[in-house]
């Protein structure tokens, strides 16, 4: 990972419970965080179900949306919400997210409202449609990787990887992705977006964790947070364990997806 040399922090420390950087310190020592910190990112520590820890973040407003009916969300979430994501990708080994979401948005996927290091950059790009000046392929000291279907053929930058996998119309399996990535050395990592991508993963049971940022502001109209097979009963939704944090003005829910997630790397030996 680069090193993002920045020595603030995007949003204020809280009162309590020690600072971003002692606990960015403690988190990737193994050691025990600080209370306000361990509260929300110390079940990011370690696996429950394997080695590996996989987190989707999705930041949306009170009525589910993600951007405007035009497509507009720069930015839903407030200075809190945007903080947390940054340190979300500051902790893990590598953010991923779909190429809908690089055509869209062309996002950076680097740290730079907290202090710590860039996380590898990947993306999930079937159909190689990936364009060579993509912000997120800049040379900046991160690893860069593509994750694409067998016999798709890219131009890109030097230095960046390709993962060819097996395609099923298009699609890549979340769980093939994730063991590609853990085959190379990525154990945390951060299922950023788009929609379509993290409900893909949470729809394979690929997640351990769900943080859904909800920023205080209604749409009205626009795509919706997660897209995923209808149930016919309430009582047939799913319900995970699920724990509220408040971000200023904003609230993050955190899901613990652990109980459904489908073993990926060497699984855990009970005791």
């Amino acid at each position: 990972m680069a090193q993002n040399q920045e020595d603030g922090d995007g949003a204020a420390e809280p009162p309590e419970g020690g600072t971003w950087l002692e606990a960015a310190r403690a988190f990737r020592a193994g050691a025990a965080l600080p209370p306000r910190w361990a509260k929300i990112f110390g079940p990011l520590q370690a696996g429950a179900v394997d080695e590996m820890v996989v987190v989707a973040q999705i930041g949306q407003s009170l009525d589910g949306r993600i951007a405007t009916a035009t497509g507009h969300s720069h930015y839903i979430n407030g200075r809190e919400g945007l903080a947390h994501l940054h340190r979300l990708r500051a902790l893990v080994d590598a953010v991923v997210v779909g190429i809908g979401t690089v055509l869209a948005d062309d996002p950076q996927l680097t740290v730079r409202r907290v202090a710590g290091p860039h996380p590898a950059r990947v993306v999930i790009d079937p159909r190689g449609r990936l364009p060579a000046c993509a912000r997120m392929l800049a040379a900046d000291g991160a690893e860069r990787l593509v994750v694409t279907a067998e016999g798709s053929r890219l131009a890109l930058p030097a230095g960046v990887e390709t993962i060819a996998l097996t395609a099923d119309n298009g699609r890549i399996a979340p769980a093939a992705i994730l063991a590609a990535l853990s085959r190379r050395g990525f154990r945390r990592i951060l299922i950023e977006g788009g929609a379509r991508t993290v409900s893909g993963f949470l729809a394979a049971g690929c997640l351990d964790r769900l943080h859904v940022v909800v920023a205080p502001l209604i749409l009205g109209a626009g795509p919706a947070a997660l897209a995923l097979a209808p149930v016919a009963r309430v009582d047939h939704a799913l319900r995970p364990p699920t724990v509220a944090h408040q971000l200023g003005d904003e609230v993050l829910f955190d899901c613990d997806l652990s109980a459904r997630r489908v073993t990926i790397g060497q699984a855990k030996k009970s005791t």
